[in-house]
């Protein structure tokens, strides 16, 4: 890999692949070259607002054409880039930009009927203005060690923090990551997974640039809308959560040609096996990887050509190159390698806290090897519950639950119990009528009696946060 930073990366992409199309947003249709033009003159534009090497740049804005120009002009003026998540409401956002020390941040105005107006005295820039496209070209010439982006973790486990990672382990990673996805040149990627996101950004944009596939950013997940770019645009390429591939097959398919499809890249720590199977079997797909990551460490394991379809499903596969795992005494998943973060901004104790003296990034995580070295995640350190003094893992519960015929989604929770301590509760969404009684008679039927439910409640569906994950929190 010749690259030193992503701008290089990038703008090498107008050379490499020329006036093939590199984003497609409705009706407008950009080549590598024109994309490359346009960043360049958004760094001019940042440059000329007096941004410095190093100074942070915040983007508040859906999936978009101008998010990729903006996002890469930041990073062209030799910025850091703060993705935002755009589900967080104003006061939300907020904190995250203060925090940040952002310099500037950059806005859709209107999406979700939203529009954000920074306490502190920072320019606000509408991509929605020429803000990107009216300066003279610039290219700063950073280092693979340079902070390339602050990203902010989800909050699931308290008040988000921002991670900083750098140029040169974001295009090590992902690199090897197109080789793991399956991910070609001339692909049509279409993007439902958030660009504030690393499956978005980094699985998904930056992916496209290094192997020259053209990208399809999605802002709102619509499956009518999703089933009709896969039909006219011939998208070859199209990962997501489970979520998506159960909505795809729930879907009236009838009148669209999803032929193209070829490559699914998904990832749970409870995949039914027969969802992979009807992935499989259903759909067109020809390839499915599952994998383990997180925002610390980026992408850190994923399946491999030939797994079967129990091995995607029930594990997140073996660990990427040069990266090893292990499992702590207390069963927590463990990683150490190029790819853990420089650490959380502003925040040293934090950052002890998760990267230990031998280089080890604790992760929260429990989990288990295979004699194969694939690695299973059992569930979160926090969700665990004891019953009656056994250690009781919800994602495990969860995997029992989801083989009955009748449950699309579950959550699991410990809840207190006079005689036991903690026992757990189920939250179902379900696919037709059924009573709690058979959801409880047939987790007690596969799972010891410690670990089956001893209630269940019935919902419409689960909360979640933006990327995906179920807020337990709520639950509780």
């Amino acid at each position: 890999m010749s690259w030193q930073t992503i701008p290089q990366m990038v703008l090498s992409a107008g050379d490499r692949f020329g006036d093939a199309e590199a984003v497609v947003d409705g009706s407008l249709r950009l080549t590598f070259r024109q994309v490359s033009d346009r960043i360049r003159r958004a760094a001019g534009g940042f440059r000329g607002l007096g941004i410095q090497p190093g100074d942070r740049v915040a983007v508040w804005a859906p999936n978009s054409a101008e998010w990729i120009v903006a996002a890469f002009g930041i990073l062209t003026a030799g910025g850091v880039l703060v993705p935002v998540n755009t589900r967080y409401k104003p006061d939300e956002a907020d904190d995250i930009i203060a925090r940040s020390g952002a310099r500037a941040v950059v806005v859709q105005h209107g999406f979700l009927g939203l529009d954000f107006e920074p306490s502190s005295d920072v320019p606000v820039i509408d991509l929605g203005s020429d803000f990107l496209s009216g300066a003279e070209p610039f290219e700063y010439q950073g280092t693979a060690d340079d902070i390339a982006d602050l990203m902010y973790t989800s909050g699931t486990t308290g008040r988000p923090k921002g991670v900083m990672m750098n140029h040169g382990q974001t295009l090590r990673l992902f690199s090897e990551w197109c080789d793991l996805a399956d991910l070609r040149e001339g692909d049509r990627y279409l993007i439902v997974n958030p660009f504030f996101h690393m499956f978005g950004y980094k699985a998904g944009v930056i992916a496209s640039f290094i192997r020259g596939a053209t990208i399809y950013p999605v802002p709102v997940f619509d499956i009518d809308e999703i089933l009709r770019l896969v039909a006219t645009e011939r998208i070859t390429m199209l990962p997501g959560p489970p979520t998506l591939y159960q909505s795809l097959l729930s879907a009236d398919r009838s009148t669209w040609d999803l032929s193209s499809l070829r490559a699914a890249v998904t990832g749970a720590a409870d995949i039914p096996v027969d969802l992979i199977r009807r992935i499989t079997t259903e759909l067109p797909f020809e390839t499915i990887m599952t994998g383990y990551g997180l925002s610390e460490a980026g992408t850190v394991t994923a399946s491999r050509s030939g797994d079967t379809f129990e091995q995607i499903a029930t594990t997140v596969g073996l660990p990427c190159a040069d990266i090893e795992i292990a499992i702590g005494d207390d069963g927590e998943v463990l990683i150490r390698g190029y790819n853990v973060m420089q650490g959380y901004l502003d925040d040293p104790e934090a950052t002890a806290a998760a990267i230990d003296a031998d280089g080890w990034l604790h992760t929260g995580d429990l989990g288990s090897l295979d004699d194969t070295g694939r690695l299973r995640i059992i569930g979160r350190k926090k969700d665990m519950f004891i019953v009656g003094g056994f250690n009781a893992y919800p994602a495990e519960i969860e995997s029992y639950l989801l083989e009955h015929p009748a449950v699309d989604q579950v959550a699991v929770i410990g809840v207190p119990d006079e005689r036991l301590g903690q026992v757990g509760k189920a939250f179902v969404v379900a696919n037709r009528p059924v009573s709690a009684t058979e959801i409880l008679d047939f987790g007690r039927a596969r799972m010891a009696g410690f670990k089956a439910p001893r209630s269940v409640a019935f919902l419409d569906e689960l909360p979640v946060n933006a990327t995906g994950k179920v807020m337990k929190d709520s639950l509780r």
